[in-house]
């Protein structure tokens, strides 16, 4: 009954936070730079953070963080929650993040996400989508000397499995020419996938050992995947879920 109160607590205080944050930012989309509304977004995930401490009862630890270069990175992460976000912003400073162009279509949030420098990518373009990308967006980020966030998997992932890797990770790592950073979590236990209701426990988001560049896209595609997945597995220790065959490959739900 505690568990259920403080799940519908946090998400009443989930919802007033985000209605708050995003009218705050409103005017900050008129402001010259986009250092202003960084500060603001970090600000508002570092009081989600907070409250999923404090009000959900789920407590994040983020290892492995001395690992990222200074400098230019990408990372790569599993996403297994809504969290994720909230903690890799709150983590990391100035990130620029990939994401599909479906978000722009959401009032508001198109000039948002432009003024937050996000790497958005036309989900139907295909090999022109990915010119662009390294044409234009990747030039820019790197000219910022900016770390980019990317989910390889690109959906959100049931605890233990996995969705195919998307291949646009390997055009970002071999135009970037910078090193990748896998992440792995098992933060899908406390807070799974998009789920209103939090698990109260210990959770960790892992960075681990840069990939250099220089690998060619079978060699890199497959040590990025297996990484991941193999630590991200192993951060579930004694709580495997039951009846869930570890490791499986699920399709792309979006066929």
């Amino acid at each position: 009954m505690l568990n259920l109160i403080r799940a519908v607590m946090f998400r009443m205080f989930y919802w007033v936070t985000s209605v708050f944050y995003v009218l705050g930012a409103i005017p900050l989309l008129i402001l010259p730079g986009r250092g202003p509304i960084m500060t603001w977004i970090q600000t508002y995930t570092r009081t989600m953070w907070f409250l999923m401490h404090r009000v959900g009862g789920v407590e994040v630890a983020v290892k492995g963080k001395e690992k990222l270069p200074n400098g230019p990175a990408i990372i790569a992460a599993k996403h297994q929650s809504w969290g994720d976000g909230f903690i890799m912003f709150s983590a990391v400073d100035d990130l620029a993040f990939v994401t599909g162009d479906h978000l722009e279509k959401f009032p508001f949030l198109g000039g948002l996400l432009r003024k937050m420098g996000a790497i958005v990518v036309d989900n139907c373009g295909g090999a022109y989508a990915r010119a662009r990308l390294v044409d234009d967006e990747l030039k820019k980020a790197q000219s910022e000397n900016r770390r980019i966030l990317i989910y390889p998997e690109g959906h959100l992932a049931p605890i233990g499995q996995q969705y195919r890797y998307k291949r646009g990770v390997f055009h970002m790592y071999s135009a970037y020419g910078c090193p990748v950073v896998p992440v792995a979590t098992n933060l899908g236990l406390r807070w799974p996938q998009q789920h209103w209701r939090l698990r109260p426990g210990k959770a960790v988001v892992e960075f681990l050992d840069p990939i250099e560049p220089g690998l060619d896209k079978e060699s890199f595609m497959s040590r990025l995947e297996k990484t991941i997945e193999a630590r991200s597995i192993a951060l579930l220790g004694d709580e495997r879920p039951e009846g869930v065959e570890i490791g499986t490959t699920l399709p792309d739900p979006r066929n």
